[in-house]
């Protein structure tokens, strides 16, 4: 059961998101108290849009240790289990802070609009393996804050509930549950949930300029020509970028919007079309896909997206928002990434002979694998007779 460290009056709204993420009846923590460092094993998910916070609510974690450790040694016989003592925190960066913080220390928590300085504590990891390594050379820690959690592959939600149901550790995790298409993650956010002792729902003001409800959603748009352009629903799961604002058709934004304002077209396109035609491809048949993505590249109003989207949003109220989602680049190639690495519809071989032939962006593909763990090489010759 998720327990809260401070009980409130609990907000109907948020506990209709929770319920919806498949939380039971929880007791919404208390934003502001500082930090309990004396109830033992504990995981705690700190949960949120992009730019709610979440890693910011760390570095307050991370000062209120540095008040815990200034006590007298009486404390330490609360906050410790054997040689753990959990005023003592060390922080685990996701690789990918190098991209969206580049001009921050090395040693730096960093958030959007500063940074603490964690001088020793601190570890740039890859895995739950290299995760592992550092809880065994710092035996003394007692509380892991692991930075985008969801980025890492899913064993670790084992090992850090391994590990504080055996030494008391308490382990924190500011991480997106939810993805810009407002599912869950991936495999790994699910399992946090299920090993989730305590959650802490953090929101933002819903970024459209009109709009001042709560948002706890992530939406993924991109700039062109001064246009806010959704995001279709099957653009990649994972791009990684900076968090600097860009113009640059290729590269997303992001923001927190609320549901009104969260713009996501092309899901029923995704399933009713794109999906049916990689399975079709799959079975032998690959015309009617290659057909699709060439005038996704070429003649996007001759593509079956363009008539859905025509259909669907010719008297919506956002019609203009929604329509916009047509004019980022890379289009046919998010859709063969998709069919490829997330639907896993695609072979190998058949991606190279759709790249070639319909002359795709090897860059923006090669690049956009490998953010995905997916590892292709595009430049290998084609065997004959395929597809």
């Amino acid at each position: 059961m998720i327990k809260a460290m401070a009980h409130t009056d609990t907000d109907t709204q948020t506990s209709s998101f929770l319920k919806s993420l498949g939380f039971p009846t929880v007791q919404v923590h208390e934003a502001f108290t500082h930090f309990d460092f004396v109830k033992p094993s504990r995981r705690v998910l700190v949960i949120g849009p992009m730019g709610s916070g979440k890693t910011e609510y760390s570095a307050r974690v991370w000062r209120d240790a540095e008040v815990a450790l200034s006590k007298s040694d009486v404390i330490r016989q609360f906050t410790s289990s054997g040689t753990v003592d959990r005023r003592k925190v060390f922080f685990i960066r996701t690789l990918l802070d190098d991209v969206r913080f580049p001009d921050y220390p090395d040693d730096a928590l960093a958030y959007r609009g500063g940074y603490i300085s964690c001088g020793a504590n601190i570890a740039r990891i890859k895995d739950s393996f290299a995760l592992e390594r550092a809880i065994k050379e710092f035996p003394e820690v007692g509380t892991w804050i692991i930075d985008e959690a969801s980025f890492y592959d899913e064993r670790l939600a084992y090992v850090v509930r391994n590990d504080s149901l055996a030494r008391g550790t308490l382990y924190i995790f500011p991480t997106l549950i939810l993805n810009f298409r407002k599912d869950i993650f991936n495999s790994t956010a699910r399992l946090m949930l299920d090993i989730a002792t305590d959650v802490i729902p953090l929101t933002a003001y819903c970024e459209h300029p009109d709009c001042l409800e709560n948002s706890f959603y992530t939406y993924r748009y991109y700039t062109v020509d001064g246009r806010e352009c959704p995001a279709l629903f099957f653009d990649p799961l994972i791009i990684v970028g900076g968090d600097r604002k860009k113009e640059d058709p290729l590269q997303p934004n992001y923001c927190s919007r609320c549901d009104a304002h969260h713009y996501l077209p092309g899901k029923e396109y995704t399933y009713f079309t794109l999906k049916p035609l990689g399975e079709q491809a799959a079975s032998g048949n690959s015309i009617p896909l290659k057909k699709e993505l060439g005038n996704l590249k070429d003649s996007m109003e001759s593509s079956l997206l363009y008539a859905h989207m025509e259909s669907k949003y010719r008297d919506d109220k956002d019609r203009e928002v929604n329509m916009n989602a047509l004019l980022p680049g890379a289009i046919a190639e998010k859709a063969l990434i998709f069919l490829f690495a997330e639907q896993n519809l695609i072979p190998e071989e058949l991606l190279l002979k759709l790249v070639n032939e319909l002359d795709l962006d090897r860059e923006y593909i090669r690049k956009t694998l490998l953010d995905n763990r997916r590892m292709v090489n595009l430049d290998q010759p084609l065997l004959e007779g395929l597809y």
